[in-house]
């Protein structure tokens, strides 16, 4: 083989081997969304707030990871009916096809604490869930990890994460908790009675934590095809 077809040969099989390769980062590389579910009656709030902080660090791992927040507030989702589900949903209705969307790699639930527990909201909302596990699970198998807000720092925060935990695993989703340094049961922040969660800086590193934990497993599931 003479020179000049030895340096075609050589650069037409460099040529493959790169867009091979390329082809393999795309596809190892896939795109996640991850939502935030704000279940505050209060839009705009702390829970709000926490859950945008979270976010901000999910979509910080990747650039492959994006992100949506959808507050609760005013959508009149009633209490859930079990014989009569539908006529209950009201502002729950439209969230379906949103969270069941197979891009949604992860679901952030944010709760304000209300005597130790989650808000009537929050509790609707995963009531409703029930429409999920009638779709052959369709939140099975999505990274979940929830925010909580209390009036103090022991003010129920892991008890109100830990009840949603247990609503989670009934839809066989991937449930995680704030990863490390902090690494409990998830991000549990104080409101300081002036709406602000801004001086909470330990609760603000959770928040920070579990955003970043979040899309890490995500993104992972995504990349093995589970």
């Amino acid at each position: 083989m003479d020179r000049r077809k030895f340096l075609a040969t050589t650069l037409a099989a460099g040529t493959a081997v790169s867009a091979t390769s390329t082809t393999a980062i795309a596809q190892d590389r896939k795109a996640v969304k991850i939502v935030g579910v704000s279940c505050s009656p209060r839009k705009g709030k702390t829970t709000a707030a926490a859950l945008s902080i979270c976010l901000e660090a999910a979509k910080a791992v990747d650039p492959g990871v994006t992100t949506e927040m959808i507050e609760l507030a005013g959508r009149n989702i009633g209490v859930f009916d079990p014989a009569n589900p539908k006529a209950t949903q009201g502002g729950f209705a439209d969230l379906i096809g949103v969270l069941s969307d197979p891009n949604v790699g992860g679901i952030v639930i944010g709760t304000p604490v209300y005597f130790g527990n989650m808000t009537s909201l929050c509790k609707a909302f995963l009531d409703h869930c029930m429409a999920f596990r009638q779709q052959k699970f369709a939140l099975g198998n999505k990274v979940a990890g929830i925010v909580a807000v209390g009036a103090a720092r022991n003010g129920g925060q892991e008890l109100a994460i830990q009840s949603i935990h247990v609503a989670l695993l009934c839809q066989e989703m991937v449930i995680i908790g704030d990863g490390r340094p902090t690494a409990h049961f998830g991000a549990t922040l104080v409101n300081d009675g002036n709406d602000s969660i801004s001086g909470d800086e330990f609760g603000i590193s959770t928040a920070k934590n579990l955003g970043r934990r979040i899309a890490e497993v995500a993104l992972k599931l995504a990349r093995t095809g589970t």
